[in-house]
């Protein structure tokens, strides 16, 4: 079914959600409405191995479990960190070392079934998750075609096509972060150069200020945002050139496929005016024709809920029907 337009248009039953980050592994029962119940957490395991890392994932499982709710569930959205493989089931997250074609879709419904719920499971990007919560309950709501974006230590996003998620055949569809704006310029830890990534992510505006010679107490992007506000000029340089990149790109995918909005989420979002000002400067340079005029960015409004019910709407759509 599209994304819901209210918040009485939402799935029947109850979504097992699962959002998994290279820091923390959480879980919740998401509700027809988005409200969210049994909410747990875990620490992403470091030094283990695969199984190890998966060993959390289980524990979330029986955490929602023990939920009074849990005979509700009908579904289970998975969104984690990438690269995914959604034919296969399987993610190799940059962030996580011990996941490599991991099985992680198999795994999880695994564990489902063995707290009495065989139900039926998606796997999804993280980024394709922030989009189907942003289109269902934020930014992108009554919005039938949107590009929505992770901007933190990488870039990810998805997209909304005629008013229905679109992850591609893989789950990636959407993945800005690696189309390329400087065909010379820095190469990408995907092996590309000039990459939305790795001029724009947090860990890149960090980068290229401490190169041109900023050197705030702070030496993340986080620091760098802090220094723009005051003035600092290298530190308004370098989110001028990363608002440039994202305007670039967003322009371009609207141009392709033409979006109407833009919604930037993820940790550098949290710059507020800094970023999305020179975003919404550089836009009119590369949003150009006609039909891309009436192009908006704006940011994320579900914060660090979207992951939850990003997986959770996901699965409501992608498995409707089923």
């Amino acid at each position: 079914m599209p994304a819901p337009r209210d918040d009485s248009a939402g799935p029947a039953g109850l979504t097992a959600a699962i959002d998994i980050g290279g820091t923390k592994i959480a879980g919740a029962l998401v509700h027809p409405d988005g409200t969210m119940t049994g909410t747990t957490r875990r620490p992403t395991p470091r030094g283990v191995d695969g199984d190890g890392v998966m060993a959390a994932v289980a524990e979330v499982v029986a955490d929602l479990a023990r939920d009074p709710a849990w005979p509700a569930v009908r579904r289970c959205g998975i969104g984690s960190a990438g690269p995914v493989d959604a034919v296969r089931g399987t993610v190799s997250p940059v962030n996580i070392a011990a996941w490599r074609d991991y099985p992680v879709l198999a795994r999880t419904r695994a564990a489902l079934a063995a707290h009495g719920a065989p139900v039926p499971a998606v796997l999804v990007g993280d980024g394709v998750a922030m989009t189907a919560a942003e289109h269902w309950l934020g930014a992108a709501r009554n919005h039938a075609d949107a590009l929505c974006m992770v901007v933190s230590t990488g870039v990810g996003g998805g997209l909304v096509l005629g008013g229905r998620l679109h992850p591609g055949p893989t789950g990636n569809a959407g993945h800005i972060g690696h189309i390329s704006v400087d065909f010379d310029g820095t190469e990408c830890v995907c092996g590309g150069r000039g990459c939305v990534e790795a001029v724009a992510s947090g860990t890149a505006i960090a980068r290229w200020a401490l190169a041109q010679g900023w050197d705030g107490p702070d030496r993340t992007a986080a620091g760098v945002a802090a220094a723009a506000r005051t003035g600092d000029p290298v530190a308004l340089a370098a989110f001028d050139r990363a608002g440039r990149a994202l305007a670039a790109a967003i322009a371009a995918t609207a141009t392709l496929v033409e979006t109407d909005i833009a919604v930037i989420g993820g940790g550098v979002a949290a710059a507020g005016d800094t970023l999305f000002g020179p975003v919404r400067a550089h836009l009119g340079t590369y949003a150009t024709l006609g039909f891309v005029g009436g192009l908006t960015v704006v940011p994320a409004a579900l914060g660090n809920d979207a992951g939850l019910i990003g997986a959770a709407a996901a699965a409501a759509e992608l498995l409707a029907g089923s």
